[in-house]
């Protein structure tokens, strides 16, 4: 047992420890090279010019690409303790947490994802307007077809479980589509990164939830990545509470939200648990901007007015007078009580 806690432990203690120490070189490298947006300003769902949302934030000189530190942190931490394993084999034997039956296709999903959303941060410091939406929606869906695939295909995994319910819901070749909604559900609700401290803490907390269904299931390695995850957006939000030196951004959302998909699935059936179901609570604050998104299309498409002064909800909150840091304060505490809630139904 304590070889166990421990092994959860010190992969999330070293990914923060790695992400603190690389930090101040890093934003001294974005500073230097002033890699933020040229001209700041956000462009609405339907086009427009978001006018509330450029009135309440100004964007530019802050840089992006701040999810580096929060990936960066995960694979060095990934990578020492493989190396520690390979020439320590008896002293780090259990610490090491790649391994092809549980963490390679998240790694992979975040690596991807990471990448992808690099080359988007790249393009718009460089005063291009970034990878068009659909585009990183067709990364996004290519992605999880694959990982949908892997699942199908080699862990021959086709049902997902349900609370309350003695047995799993068959979904067949469905389940490949199924998992492709959910990742570009989760992926939509990305765009929480738009307060500082806000998506920083939100995923943490998302995070070390998996990490603890993960280890009550057994998968310790599945538990340790989601914990060196944890820690490392423990160092991101570090640096990103107010005033923030960087921001998440695309690097981060897209890594982040493809890898959440892949370890919610990996903790459904496979470890015996109800992973998927959850995701929905433990992920509330995702769930909640997404669907604040799509109500105000919907406003706007069939009412011909906002229903919200602003989307997402959470700068409807700003828009309306809360201060920054009490909507971030107030999300975190609705995150932490969802994500208790959402490993209780989980592990019954």
């Amino acid at each position: 047992m304590t070889v166990s806690v421990m092994q959860i432990f010190i992969p999330a203690t070293i990914a923060f420890l790695i992400g603190i120490a690389l930090t101040p070189f890093f934003t001294h490298f974005l500073y230097i090279n002033k890699m933020w947006k040229p001209k700041g300003g956000k462009v609405a769902l339907d086009g427009t010019p978001a006018e509330v949302f450029n009135q309440l934030h100004e964007e530019v000189g802050v840089p992006r690409f701040g999810g580096v530190i929060v990936w960066g942190s995960v694979f060095l931490t990934a990578g020492l303790l493989q190396l520690l394993w390979i020439f320590f084999p008896s002293a780090f034997a259990s610490l090491e947490f790649i391994s092809r039956d549980q963490t390679w296709v998240p790694l992979g999903a975040l690596a991807v994802g990471s990448f992808v959303g690099l080359l988007d941060d790249l393009f718009e410091i460089k005063g291009r307007q970034g990878l068009k939406l659909r585009i990183r929606l067709g990364i996004v869906a290519i992605v999880s077809l694959l990982c949908a695939w892997w699942f199908f295909e080699k862990l021959a995994v086709v049902s997902i479980s349900f609370p309350f319910i003695g047995h799993p819901l068959e979904l067949g070749i469905w389940f490949i589509p199924f998992f492709m909604l959910v990742a570009l559900f989760i992926y939509a609700g990305g765009v929480i990164d738009g307060i500082d401290g806000l998506a920083g803490g939100e995923f943490s907390i998302i995070f070390a939830a998996y990490a603890s269904i993960a280890y009550f299931q057994h998968q310790y390695d599945i538990a340790s990545l989601c914990a060196a995850i944890t820690g490392g957006l423990l160092a991101f939000l570090w640096f990103n509470v107010p005033p923030a030196r960087f921001y998440l951004s695309e690097t981060g959302t897209m890594g982040l939200t493809l890898v959440l998909t892949v370890v919610a699935f990996l903790t459904d059936v496979l470890g015996g648990g109800r992973g998927v179901t959850v995701l929905p609570i433990i992920a509330l604050p995702l769930v909640v901007t997404v669907f604040s998104n799509l109500l105000q299309v919907f406003g706007k498409k069939a009412l011909k007015r906002k229903i919200l002064r602003i989307a997402p909800l959470h700068h409807h909150f700003e828009a309306i007078g809360w201060p920054s840091y009490k909507v971030t304060m107030r999300y975190w505490i609705v995150g932490v009580i969802a994500a208790i809630i959402g490993m209780a139904i989980a592990l019954l």
